[in-house]
């Protein structure tokens, strides 16, 4: 995993994440894990097998996590271009079908929050807008269509 640009806000999200993994989840598994050895043959125990896949799956994110906060950048606005839409800038845009005007935050996808107008540079969007300037035009596939913008601004 090469650099992972993320906000300040995401990394704290990511320790969160992290110890509530360690400290709470997969201790629950471990327990978990306990009450079904206790009840037998584990050949056949469908509750021991579900927790044997919960505790690789939550191991695996805790290893994931533990790599990306090894490779963290932290953007700050000293670090944001804004002469080009790269990760941490806000694109304004002119949709060219719609007539409308629309803004997207360019994030990590650990931030991806669509609610919120925080996309991830690997959706669809994201990626079409990457190193792109204003006044650029882009298309975008998305599973609606295509979508077709004018880029009017990038800010940090």
């Amino acid at each position: 995993m090469g650099t992972v640009n993320i906000s300040r806000e995401a990394e704290r999200k990511i320790h969160e994440e992290l110890k509530y993994l360690k400290e709470i989840k997969r201790p629950q598994v471990l327990i978990a894990l306990q009450e079904a050895r206790r009840k037998g043959d584990l050949s056949e125990n469908g509750e021991y097998d579900a927790a044997k896949e919960e505790q690789r799956i939550i191991q695996n994110r805790i290893n994931h996590l533990e790599v990306m906060i090894r490779n963290v950048s932290i953007l700050d606005d000293q670090n944001i271009s804004s002469d080009k839409a790269y990760i941490g800038a806000r694109v304004d845009l002119h949709d060219l079908d719609s007539d409308e005007d629309v803004y997207y935050i360019l994030v990590h996808e650990v931030e991806a929050d669509f609610k919120n107008r925080k996309i991830s540079t690997s959706s669809p969007i994201g990626k079409t807008l990457l190193g792109k300037g204003v006044d650029d035009v882009v298309e975008i596939t998305v599973p609606k269509g295509t979508l077709r913008y004018r880029i009017l601004k990038i800010s940090r």
